[in-house]
């Protein structure tokens, strides 16, 4: 996670650290903790580019581009 978002041109320069905050061989499921560091409010910055869809979003699209 952290070479897709520090070399996401749309949040690279925001992407602060990426942590595994619980694993589960269970089910395979992992919950991550990303941190971003954003400049002081923006129009439209948090409710676009900060977008939860629009992270995954980018996570998404670097797996499908590996494909």
């Amino acid at each position: 996670l952290t070479d897709v978002y520090s070399s996401s041109p749309a949040l690279g320069r925001y992407f602060r650290s990426a942590q595994v905050v619980h694993f589960s061989n269970e089910n395979s499921t992992v919950f991550y903790q990303l941190e971003f560091s954003v400049p002081p409010a923006t129009e439209g910055f948090m409710e676009n580019t900060m977008n939860p869809d629009f992270i995954r979003n980018v996570l998404r699209q670097n797996i499908y581009d590996e494909d």
